[in-house]
C-alpha cells in the first residue's frame, strides 16, 4: 500500500496505464470517524493505505463500491481488482488511449 504523496504521472493502481494519478484511500475518509473502523483499523493505516488509480478507474471504484463497501470488504487493491465488475472494466479500459 502506498503511502500518501502528491499525485503525478505514473502507472495506474488498477489498470496500469500511464495516466494523471490520483490517491484512492483504501478505507475511504468518510468511514475515519466510524466507531466499526476506528475499532478495527490505526486512524493514521486508514489515513495513509491507498493506491494512486487514474481517474477513470477512481470514478469507476465509487461508481461499483458504496463507502463502507470499500472500507469493510474491497480495502485492498487486489480485492478491488478481481471484482467481476472491475475486472470487465479493466480489460476495456486498459484498451483506451
Amino acid at each position: 500500500m502506498a503511502k500518501k504523496e502528491k499525485s503525478g504521472i505514473g502507472p495506474c493502481g488498477i489498470c496500469d496505464r500511464e495516466k494523471t494519478l490520483t490517491f484512492h484511500h483504501l478505507i475511504p475518509k468518510k468511514n475515519h470517524r466510524n466507531k466499526w473502523f476506528r475499532k478495527n483499523f490505526e486512524l493514521g493505516e486508514m489515513r495513509n493505505s491507498g493506491i494512486y488509480v487514474c481517474r477513470d478507474c477512481h470514478n469507476k471504484i465509487h461508481q461499483v463500491f458504496s463507502e463502507k463497501e470499500l472500507g469493510k470488504t474491497y480495502n485492498r487493491q487486489e480485492l478491488i481488482s478481481a471484482h467481476p465488475e472491475m475486472e470487465k472494466f479493466i480489460a476495456w479500459i486498459r484498451k483506451q488511449k
